[in-house]
């Protein structure tokens, strides 16, 4: 029996490293590391010792003969990625007591014995920033304080993944445990240019890592952009997972047919959320205002559009693959331009576009869907030329058809551009408008010595949670190397005098006990229901909920 490694892949390369036959490729030194969209278990070298399954923190890793039917095509993909490549040696092969002849050992957190500890100041606690302070933790003596303008943690893995990803969403708990170390200090709540400047938090620490990710979308810029109905992804991403700075109420769902432009990932997420059962979500950590929206909901079709063809979807193979079981959804592909079909048929299977065949062809015509099973219906080689409606929203969206030949009129009630997520300027850093990144040089900031970026903020919206851990080494590598030749700005406060700053900006602000205090309410919450978690939705909630929760802990 052998592993395989399944769609919720993370690509942080964990299993690489505790892999003791180094079956599991690429590895992090390989040149192909980052461009695979998941990582692959050699079947021929597995030895079905579990360790990888052990240490993957999202849960992606099972044993070959335990998948699911819906999982089972995952085992061939591993072993498609090292057809005509000859195995490596392994067990008795092998001339030593070893299963693997290992390169020679690289220290690259190696440090002068007599190097002090760094007070080190972490901003967003998403997975890139705490990529980088458990890579801090973990190999130096560094003090990390750990500042977010939320008054709760998590980021990206908390408000981004889809609540029907509950295994992608495990990665939060190795985060967690950074929490509450004795040389972590929590700021929860506290915004960099509002609260404090980026010039205090410098003058407080020695170095400050910016993990702000890209908070806002891009536009389509069409007619009608800016009627109602017409929402970004980033915003109904951040209401069905109960984001504090989302309205509850936000979204129509009265229409039966929604089209969301783009179809990258999030463009399938947002799909699959709006056709599943209701009943499905309802044991998942899903906003109780998303899923109480989604039970009453009429949308029975959602049409996601590709301004390119099926071989060049944004979206990964391992996402499309389980779409195709979402339980009481049909998958089909519109059929209204020829390249489409062409390609689907001359696909090899190992292509993307592959994936596709077998699946039934439509034409999304102008009409709203009726009754029958939901669908989605993916529509490539089409382009948004306008939004039709008025001010009660959202009527029909004029696309281009027939290899743009003439235009199409869908009938909708709701627009959801997920078309890419974009970088905001922090205040006190330079900012690069075209990329909507901060400028800098293997992570240190242009120009601002002392300052550093890690994930979406440094390289742009690319990569999954995983392809953090290398970002973030690559970024505490440097910051190490510039404390190491004194190079970073020594500071003027000491952690006494930044906590005491933070508190007089903000009096709400969270901290450890806080949060762990926010978690035991939300877990409570979701057992009375039956749910792994109900989420606190507003700002005033968690941060009663945190003081509540740490005063009743000291009158104990």
């Amino acid at each position: 029996m052998t592993y395989a490694i399944t769609q919720t892949c993370c690509n942080d390369a964990t299993c690489v490293a505790v892999c003791p036959v180094n079956c599991i490729h690429p590895t992090p030194e390989e040149r192909a590391f980052g461009s695979t969209e998941m990582l692959h278990i050699d079947p021929r070298a597995c030895i079905d010792c579990g360790a990888c399954a052990d240490a993957c923190p999202v849960d992606a890793i099972f044993p070959v003969d335990s998948l699911s039917a819906g999982q089972r095509e995952y085992a061939d993909i591993n072993a498609a990625y090292y057809e005509g490549e000859e195995p490596l040696p392994v067990g008795d092969e092998v001339d030593g007591p070893n299963f693997h002849v290992w390169g020679e050992p690289a220290f690259e957190r190696s440090l002068p014995s007599d190097f002090g500890p760094l007070r080190v100041a972490v901003v967003g606690t998403g997975p890139a920033g705490m990529y980088a302070a458990q890579d801090l933790l973990l190999h130096t003596a560094a003090e990390v304080t750990l500042i977010d303008r939320l008054p709760v943690a998590g980021g990206l893995v908390r408000y981004g993944v889809a609540p029907d990803h509950p295994a992608t969403k495990k990665v939060g708990d190795t985060f967690s445990r950074f929490h509450s170390h004795p040389r972590v200090r929590m700021y929860l709540g506290i915004e960099v240019g509002r609260d404090v400047t980026a010039e205090e938090l410098s003058a407080h620490h020695d170095a400050v890592i910016y993990a702000v990710g890209a908070s806002t979308d891009k536009r389509l810029g069409v007619p009608g952009e800016e009627l109602p109905g017409c929402l970004s992804a980033t915003a109904f991403v951040a209401w069905y997972n109960a984001h504090p700075e989302t309205v509850a109420q936000g979204v129509d769902l009265s229409a039966e047919r929604v089209v969301v432009v783009g179809n990258g990932n999030v463009a399938l997420d947002v799909a699959r959320i709006l056709v599943a059962d209701p009943e499905a979500l309802a044991a998942t950590d899903i906003a109780a205002h998303a899923l109480d929206a989604l039970r009453a909901s009429r949308v029975r079709e959602v049409v996601v559009l590709g301004r390119r063809g099926p071989e060049d979807a944004a979206y990964t193979r391992s996402e499309l693959l389980a779409l195709k079981h979402v339980p009481g959804v049909e998958l089909v592909v519109d059929d209204h331009d020829p390249r489409t079909a062409a390609v689907i048929d001359a696909a090899g299977a190992g292509d993307r576009a592959g994936v596709l065949k077998g699946l039934a062809r439509v034409r999304a015509d102008a009409a709203s869907p009726t009754g029958g099973e939901r669908r989605i219906v993916l529509r490539f080689h089409s382009e948004v030329v306008e939004i039709q409606g008025g001010g009660d929203g959202v009527r029909s969206v004029r696309v281009t058809d027939g290899g743009g030949a003439g235009t199409a009129d869908l009938g909708a009630g709701l627009l959801l551009r997920a078309i890419g997520y974009r970088g905001l300027p922090v205040p006190g850093l330079p900012f690069d408008e075209a990329s909507g990144t901060v400028p800098h040089d293997g992570g240190r900031v242009a120009g601002l010595p002392g300052s550093y970026v890690v994930g979406w903020i440094k390289r742009g919206p690319s990569g999954g949670i995983g392809a953090n851990r290398t970002c973030a080494a690559e970024t505490v590598g440097a910051l190490l190397a510039d404390a190491v030749a004194e190079q970073l700005p020594a500071p003027k406060g000491d952690a006494k005098a930044f906590r005491r700053l933070a508190r007089q900006r903000n009096r709400r602000v969270v901290d450890a006990r806080g949060l762990a205090a926010i978690d035991r309410a939300e877990r409570d919450r979701g057992r009375r229901d039956g749910r792994p978690r109900v989420k606190l939705a507003t700002v005033e909630e968690l941060v009663a909920t945190a003081r509540s929760g740490r005063l009743l802990r000291l009158t104990r």
